[in-house]
């Protein structure tokens, strides 16, 4: 589990990264999984809404109309014990998204030339599809 802003996913791919290298039957073997907290709590009067997308932010927000309130979660403190149960960790409503390696061998590649020491081929990379990037400042 980890915040679910572009920080998060930093965080969530260097835990991957541990798990690829060092624990790879765990990954293989499908027991890995993200836990994936919401981004946003939009509120009006009594209704509220998780929100996991902004575009799930925006379609709550048409639905409850105008003076709708957005929380948007920084990380996993700002929620308390009962929204992170009830967002994240309650098995009858948490997002959990299992980590699957479909291909053993590409993983290893692509991991490699993300997470390793040789920068050129990670520059590459990034110039190559930085274009289809959701950056989250």
């Amino acid at each position: 589990m980890c915040d679910a802003d572009i920080d998060g996913s930093h965080i969530a791919t260097l835990i991957l990264t541990f798990f690829f290298r060092y624990m790879r039957e765990l990954v293989e073997g499908g027991h890995v999984y993200i836990a994936t907290p919401p981004l946003y709590l939009v509120k009006k009067g009594a209704k509220k809404q998780y929100a996991w997308s902004d575009k799930e932010r925006d379609a709550i927000m048409a639905e409850f109309g105008e003076n709708s309130k957005i929380q948007r979660y920084k990380g996993l403190g700002e929620m308390n014990a009962e929204q992170l149960w009830d967002t994240t960790m309650d098995p009858e409503f948490r997002t959990m998204r299992q980590v699957q390696i479909d291909n053993g061998t590409e993983a290893d590649r692509i991991f490699s030339m993300l997470m390793g020491d040789e920068v050129p081929p990670r520059r590459e990379f990034i110039e190559k599809n930085a274009i289809y990037a959701n950056i989250d400042v």
